[in-house]
């Protein structure tokens, strides 16, 4: 099987991207899907698209999601189930998002382990806090297409206008503030360091500098995929 690049990927690769909100996991998973022909799977997209198809686990779902529960690790994993069963998934896929937590994680490690899978590597994006609550301060994004931005470190190329689909109308999110932030990479730092310790013991974790330059960060990433799924 090979990727965009002509590499051979042994079998479907399975990709974690850690990291706190505002680290580039959104833009580095764009990336990633481009060059080796995965497809970032998150939480909250998973969930729609189940429950938009009407399937068992995205019926009850929303039946969790009316009733103003939280949806349960085991209708989530269901859901990822049969996502993963589809056609286009057949590279490997990106999970952003999930897991959360050690018990997810194992959750995750059984589901795999019935498609004779596993984890191929849970990337781990490194930040500064200080210099992560500015980033996310500045952060903006196209009305249209999505497309992000920022203050400082990511500009349009033409004032005003989004690089991809031409839009002008663009938008920032409310709780995109240093407060918010901080507060953020706290709950962060908090859940996430059993799953740091969940993949480090698994011998799957990998750790990239995240502070950098973007596509730096991105040739990082793709020599870790490189490496692991070949």
């Amino acid at each position: 099987m090979e990727n965009m690049s002509g590499q051979t990927l042994a079998s479907p690769a399975v990709l974690i991207l850690l990291g706190p909100p505002g680290a580039g996991k959104g833009t580095q998973a764009r990336m990633l899907e481009e060059r080796f022909g995965l497809v970032q799977l998150s939480t909250g997209d998973l969930l729609r698209a189940a429950v938009g198809a009407g399937t068992p686990a995205g019926l009850a779902a929303k039946a969790v999601m009316e009733a103003g529960g939280l949806v349960s690790d085991e209708i989530v994993l269901a859901i990822l189930k049969d996502r993963m069963a589809g056609p286009d998934v057949a590279k490997g896929i990106i999970l952003d998002g999930f897991p959360r937590t050690d018990g997810q994680a194992g959750a995750l490690d059984a589901l795999l382990a019935e498609a004779g899978q596993r984890v191929t590597a849970a990337i781990s994006l490194e930040v500064d806090d200080a210099a992560m609550i500015a980033r996310v301060a500045g952060r903006y994004t196209c009305a249209g297409c999505g497309e992000g931005y920022h203050d400082e470190f990511k500009q349009p190329r033409a004032e005003g206008v989004c690089d991809k689909c031409g839009g002008t109308a663009f938008k920032r999110r409310s709780d995109d503030n240093a407060e918010t932030a901080r507060a953020r990479l706290e709950a962060y730092h908090a859940q996430t360091a059993p799953l740091i310790a969940h993949y480090e013991r698994a011998g799957v974790l990998e750790r990239i500098d995240a502070m950098g330059d973007i596509d730096a960060i991105a040739g990082a990433l793709g020599q870790i995929v490189a490496r692991v799924s070949v």
